[in-house]
């Protein structure tokens, strides 16, 4: 019989020590601009949108945090100039945030920081679709079960 208690055996450990061991990587590359893993998020989700200004809850749907983990993070990214925070002038209840132009200029100086975290995975690029494509199917397969 096998035993399934063993740490080595566990999913849950290989994806938490595979998520810290790649926030290692994107550590000093980040540093170079400033940016924590979690403001680099904000970032991509922004530079996506293009002109489009997203409100606060929808940046927190799309990056799956609450709006008391993301506003301290708008909170620095706008201190440091790269974004701005204004209510709607539809609605006043929400909140939209827009880059300003350094916020747009950055995304130019850090296109090459997706392929220096490749490849420091030694990945294929098609290993790497492939560990993204199932990351992804496991995270809606487990949000899908939970609203149930």
């Amino acid at each position: 019989m096998t035993d399934d208690l063993v740490l080595g055996r566990q999913v849950c450990f290989a994806l938490y020590a595979a998520s810290r061991a790649l926030t290692d990587v994107y550590r000093p590359i980040l540093d170079e601009f400033g940016l924590t893993y979690p403001q680099y998020l904000v970032l991509l989700v922004l530079w996506e949108r293009g002109d489009d200004a997203p409100t606060v809850s929808e940046l927190g749907a799309a990056l799956r945090l609450d709006s008391g983990t993301l506003s301290p993070l708008l909170k620095r990214l706008e201190a440091a100039g790269v974004l701005v925070r204004s209510r709607s002038a539809a609605d006043e209840r929400r909140v939209e945030v827009r880059l300003t132009d350094a916020g747009r200029a950055l995304r130019e100086r850090m296109c090459g920081v997706p392929l220096r975290v490749a490849l420091a995975t030694g990945l294929t690029e098609a290993e790497l679709i492939g560990l993204r494509d199932t990351l992804n199917r496991v995270t809606e397969t487990i949000h899908r079960q939970k609203e149930k």
